[in-house]
C-alpha cells in the first residue's frame, strides 16, 4: 500500500489526500469531481498557483494562447499525452491571454511552454510545440 499524496481539485480548489497509486479514479472529497482526467483541463491562475504549491503528483502546465499557431497544433497532442499519463501526472492548460499575470509570475518568454511542478517546486521546463509521444517522455522525466 502506498502513502497518501496531496492533490488539488481543479474544480473547487480543495486539497485532497489520495493513495499514491489511486489518482486515476480518485474524486474530490468536497465537490465529488474527478481529480484526474484523460484530457488536459483548462485552469485559471489562482487554481494553478494552489495546485503548483500543494500537489505531490506531477502537474504539467501548457502555457498557451488562442492566437498562437504552434499552440493550436500542440493542443491535440497534449490531450493525447494526458490520456497516456492519466493517473501518473495531471496535464493542465493555462490561457496566457486570459491570465496575463501568469506569464510574468512564471517567467514565460514564449509559447507554447510546458512547465512541470512537483512537491511545490518547478522541476522542468520546455518551450516549443512537441508531438504527443515526446510530451509523454518529457512528463515521465518529471
Amino acid at each position: 500500500m502506498s502513502d497518501n499524496k496531496k492533490v488539488t481539485c481543479l474544480d473547487c480548489g480543495q486539497v485532497n489526500r489520495v493513495p499514491g497509486d489511486r489518482l486515476a479514479g480518485a474524486k474530490c472529497g468536497s465537490c465529488g469531481s474527478k481529480l484526474a482526467s484523460p484530457k488536459a483541463v483548462e485552469v485559471d491562475l489562482k487554481t494553478l498557483q494552489k495546485a503548483a504549491r500543494n500537489d505531490e503528483f506531477p502537474l504539467i502546465v501548457d502555457f498557451w494562447a488562442p492566437w498562437c499557431g504552434p499552440c493550436r497544433m500542440m493542443a491535440p497532442e497534449f490531450n493525447k499525452a494526458a490520456a497516456v499519463v492519466n493517473g501518473d501526472a495531471r496535464l493542465v492548460k493555462l490561457n496566457t491571454e486570459e491570465h496575463q499575470a501568469a506569464g510574468q509570475k512564471y517567467g514565460i518568454r514564449g509559447i507554447p511552454t510546458m512547465v512541470g511542478f512537483k512537491g511545490g517546486k518547478e522541476v522542468k521546463r520546455q518551450a516549443g510545440a512537441m508531438p504527443g509521444s515526446q510530451i509523454v517522455s518529457w512528463v515521465k522525466g518529471v
